[in-house]
């Protein structure tokens, strides 16, 4: 199409007539992949003679595709994209960025940064001769556009990336520092110098982020950069030109050069600065840039503050830097030594005005208190406010240099108290008793800590604190619910205190002003968590919720969320008869966040945050009330379509959180229902096209399904589960382009499977084996090999016979079990078992072996028999002693309070208790242990080599799977040990004595100690059910 014609469509796809529209776009949609479209889009773009409107749409559309297509993301994808528009949109785009208008800047600046993203230096080489001819030609502007673009492209690269930013560097910084230095000499600088100014700041901050550039280590030339940017620190912004609006003021040209000034100087400092550093090179310039620059900046930046102490103006985010800056200075001597003369001023005059309530807050607190509470709240305004750089700086000055500033800043606070008190009411110092909260409310942690404050903290709250519940002055209640939430966990010396403070929070649930609604919310949590009788809260739990959740239809507060969770935890299974309520109250609260959410494309935007908040509170409320089935049927159709919508992609930012409660719903109701089995295909479909990441937590409830289910997974043919689920981890495990870990769920499935199943999936067998031992071949991590082995396990112990004779039909027998043996071997220098450290493996791969030790002579011969008995033998000790030691770490948690543990025989250095109980003497087997491994070795070559240096998945491996129930739980290995054993020595006493005569005098001495515990665990096992049957039986009135 030519460019008149492609014009006109493009014209179109503006037009108010929907049909007109839709045309138009379906046209560009078939137009978009032929050759030179692209180049004529851009020619469209750049032609000053057209409407702009149809520019923008052009320019938008060329965003676009080029986002899309330029580098796909999957390297096996068709380029779209032939080689020769590639390299014409190359050739001319960072010209054209220059010529069009800002509106336009913006897009192609887009476009710009993911090519370069993509192409620089290897299919872009040219790029940078380019920038360089032109720092040297008159259009700067746009030649250091690109080039902010360039070094932005490597700004958090790791050092072995970051080669080509010292080549950038080389080749441009001598020509910026030229220009940088004829900007600063230009006297009366326009506001278009200022931007020029600022693409250099941007550049150099892209390029020493990370990294000081070795070019930048000469000592000449660092201080010639320098020079310039103490320069732009020290001279006044211009007063001509200024916007009067406030936010216009902050993005005003020379306000942002400040900042950018500001920021650099900071990065260095803070980064580059520390005499601490290691490397003796970057010590080398933390000492010369303390020795020439820091005090010097120090200086410049208490000007720049003395500016607001007499009223004049200063960005929020230029004071919030400086403040860092003289945190961090804090705690360096010789910087400290500079500060100290002007400290008193910085504090009382300063600092502390900032911390107060002010003009800007009071606005907002009246025109809008939800983008008041939005703001309180925000963590990412915290990186902005003076307010948080303030209470920062006061908290790290008491922190580190308490001795010489606690008190006088406490006293100062004191003064503040007492001349509040005694002023009469209509001149009382509001906005001053404000910032004095704040400020105790900010050194809480110092305060509980330290003498004579610690003992008066009590006297203070109750003195200064809990009056202002009732202060005329709004923001003065919403600080004294926050200072009261600091203050929550201190030990009251009156319970009634604590009382009193408790029902002050509930009373400003109900406040007229939201602020003070949302501020005792958060206050009410630590109030709950400090509360030592819940009979305190326990009468006013409905009305508590009922407060809560009347402030979530108002705000989307993540906040609010945490409070509600913190409740649910503390009364447990108390909150039973609010259950549904709860549920239902949360999901309509995660819908509202949603739709907010949708209309706002800020990934930490607030209502995406709290609708996180609302799933993790409901999951909070499901495990509360665990052991409640019933419950689970009534939530059910509230959470439904929650679950129903948000595993498709529409949920890929709470997928976790909504798996959770799948996994809940699915693992706690009384049985699975139609409706919740109607959610399977979705996490199969997720699984397939987008959600890899999530396989373990979508592990969990297909288990469930499965294990709890199981009849209906047998059964239903429409859908076919057992076919999705084969389809599924097939494609999974035959996936080459998927790393080891990634498709470690796929063999815990298929264990479920065989474990959940036994004697009903015969002919699903053979499949499962043969992709387990193709996957085999390929594992590289050990972690992902005995997971396969132990399909292979699972097999056995399904049906023995069945296996091995689909292992002999494969011809890898022999390789399969050398593997297996050789992971069984396998152990540290310190001696421990590298392979196989949970418990569940551990009995997985018992059962497995104990079940060939029951096939009859002509498919198991002598020599194996022997071979699988004795790595039997070896197995159920270390099972053995790897539950005696985490029984002995339960009983210890249960004496310490409940703190959890979990230690594996793997972790026990000395594990050889468990041979000495069972009546082996402690023998030297090393040698022969190392030959018979070597030989293992060489035989499992097929299955690829084991390197004793292989990952080491040491804890890592004790995940929560260790608790999830599984169908061998009542399967006790000894008992079956025995049992086996006993059937073998009945059916074919010859064959059992050929065995026992095999056996030298520590197999048989620990064969012995086996059938002896096992005798003892069925015991155990009987007395247990008895202790069961007894409980169950109704005592007779």
């Amino acid at each position: 199409m030519d460019l008149a014609s492609l014009a006109i469509v493009l014209q179109t796809a503006l037009s108010s007539n929907h049909s007109d529209r839709k045309a138009a776009e379906q046209s560009l949609n078939q137009l978009q992949y032929t050759p030179q479209h692209l180049v004529r889009v851009l020619q469209i773009i750049v032609d000053n003679n057209r409407d702009i409107a149809v520019r923008q749409f052009a320019s938008i559309h060329f965003k676009n595709f080029i986002a899309k297509n330029w580098a796909p993301l999957d390297p096996n994808e068709q380029q779209k994209i032939s080689p020769s528009d590639k390299d014409l949109v190359r050739d001319n785009i960072h010209v054209y960025v220059v010529q069009v208008p800002p509106l336009l800047r913006v897009q192609l600046g887009e476009c710009l940064k993911t090519i370069i993203n993509a192409d620089y230096p290897e299919h872009w080489p040219r790029l940078l001769d380019w920038v360089k001819h032109n720092l040297q030609d008159q259009q700067v502007y746009g030649t250091l556009f690109v080039l902010r673009i360039l070094a932005r492209k490597y700004e958090f690269k790791s050092e072995d990336e970051r080669t080509p930013v010292h080549h950038i560097v080389e080749e441009t910084f001598p020509l910026l520092l030229n220009i940088f230095n004829k900007l600063v000499l230009i006297d009366k600088p326009s506001l278009e110098v200022a931007d020029l100014i600022k693409l250099i700041c941007k550049i150099f901050w892209s390029s020493i982020y990370l990294e000081i550039p070795k070019q930048l280590l000469d000592p000449n030339v660092f201080n010639a950069w320098m020079m310039l940017f103490l320069n732009v620190l020290e001279r006044p912004v211009p007063v001509e030109g200024q916007p009067v609006d406030p936010e216009l003021r902050k993005s005003w040209g020379w306000w942002k050069v400040k900042k950018w000034t500001v920021h650099i100087l900071n990065r260095l400092y803070t980064r580059f600065g520390d005499l601490k550093l290691r490397n003796p090179e970057n010590r080398a310039f933390a000492q010369m840039f303390q020795k020439n620059y820091a005090g010097k900046i120090l200086e410049c930046h208490l000007n720049l503050l003395g500016v607001i102490r007499v009223g004049g103006y200063l960005p929020d985010r230029v004071i919030n830097l400086i403040l860092q800056y003289l945190s961090s200075s804090i705690s360096k001597n010789s910087m400290y030594t500079l500060l100290q003369p002007q400290l008193d001023v910085l504090i009382f005059e300063i600092v502390f005005p900032l911390m107060c309530f002010n003009d800007n807050d009071q606005k907002l607190w009246e025109d809008d208190p939800h983008e008041y509470v939005r703001k309180g709240y925000d963590i990412i305004e915290d990186l902005y406010s003076p307010r948080t750089a303030s209470m920062d700086f006061v908290s790290e000055l008491v922190r580190k240099r308490g001795k010489e500033n606690l008190q006088k800043f406490i006293q100062f606070i004191v003064e503040i108290f007492k001349r509040y008190d005694a002023t009469p009411v209509e001149y009382k110092p509001y906005r001053q008793k404000d910032g004095a909260l704040l400020a105790v409310g900010a050194l809480c942690d110092k305060l509980k800590q330290t003498e004579p404050y610690k003992s008066e903290l009590e006297h203070m709250l109750m003195q200064h604190v809990f009056p202002e519940f009732r202060s005329p002055v709004g923001h003065l209640r919403a600080k004294a619910a926050w200072v009261a939430g600091q203050y929550a966990h201190v030990n009251f010396s009156d319970q009634n205190n604590f009382r009193q403070a408790l029902h002050c929070i509930v009373f400003a649930l109900r406040d007229p002003e939201l602020p003070v609604r949302v501020d005792s919310v958060f206050a009410l949590r630590s109030f709950v968590e400090a509360c030592r009788d819940l009979n305190e809260i326990r009468p006013i739990l409905p009305q508590l919720l009922d407060e809560i959740f009347k402030l979530m239809n108002e705000v989307e507060n993540e906040d609010l969320v945490f409070t509600l969770e913190t409740i649910v935890d503390k009364f447990g299974e108390e909150m039973a008869p609010y259950a549904l309520g709860l549920c239902q109250n949360l999901a309509a609260a995660f819908w509202r966040c949603m739709n907010t959410a949708e209309g706002d494309d800020e990934a930490d935007d607030p209502g995406a945050l709290a609708a996180v908040g609302c799933l993790r509170a409901i999951s909070t409320i499901l495990e509360s009330v665990s052991r409640l089935p019933h419950l689970f049927v009534q939530v059910e159709p509230t959470l439904l379509p929650i679950m129903r919508r948000m595993l498709t992609t529409d949920g890929q930012e709470v997928f976790e959180e909504v798996l959770e409660i799948v996994s809940y719903m699915t693992f706690f109701s009384p049985t699975i229902s139609l409706d919740m089995w109607s959610l399977w295909p979705l996490m199969i479909e997720a699984l397939a096209d987008w959600a890899i990441e999530f396989f373990p937590n979508i592990l969990v409830p297909l288990d469930n399904y499965i294990s709890r289910g199981t009849a209906h997974f047998l059964n239903c043919k429409e859908p076919d589960y057992q076919q999705s689920l084969w389809n599924m981890i097939s494609s999974i495990m035959s996936d080459k382009n998927l790393e080891d870990s990634d498709i470690e769920p796929a063999p815990k499935l298929i264990e479920v499977v065989f474990q959940s199943c036994r004697g009903q999936v015969d002919h699903w067998v053979e499949p499962y084996l043969r992709i387990t031992l193709d996957r085999l071949r390929r594992a590289e991590k050990s972690r992902l090999k005995c997971l396969l082995v132990q399909v292979i396990a699972n097999a056995v112990y399904y049906n023995a016979t069945l296996t091995l004779s689909i292992l002999n039909k494969f011809c890898v027998t022999s390789e399969v079990f050398n593997l297996w043996f050789q992971l069984l071997q396998q152990v540290k220098r310190s001696g421990v078992r590298v392979n196989f450290k949970r418990e569940h493996d551990k009995k997985v791969c018992c059962l497995g072996l104990i079940s060939l030790l029951a096939l009859p002579g002509d498919q198991l011969a002598g020599e194996a028999l022997g071979r699988v008995f004795r790595a039997t033998l070896d197995l159920l000790v270390a099972y053995k002693d790897q539950v005696a030691v985490e029984a002995a770490k339960v009983e210890e948690a249960e004496d310490d309070d409940g703190m959890d543990g979990f230690e594996s025989d793997d972790d026990d250095d000395d594990a050889n208790g468990s041979d000495k109980e069972m009546g082996v003497d402690e023998e030297d087997g090393d040698e022969a242990d190392s030959i018979r491994l070597q030989k293992f070795a060489a035989q499992a070559k097929a299955f690829g080599a084991i390197d004793d240096d292989d990952d080491d998945d040491s804890d890592d491996d004790f995940s929560d799977d260790e608790q999830v129930q599984s169908p061998i739980d009542e399967v006790d290995p000894f008992v079956f040990f025995v049992d086996t054993v006993k059937v073998l020595q009945a059916s074919d006493p010859m064959r059992f004595q050929n065995l026992t005569q095999t056996l030298d005098l520590h197999y048989q001495a620990l064969a012995n100690g086996v059938a002896q515990h096992a005798e003892q665990r069925r015991a155990e096992i009987e007395k247990e059910k008895m202790e069961k049957a007894s409980a169950a039986t109704p005592v007779p009135s």
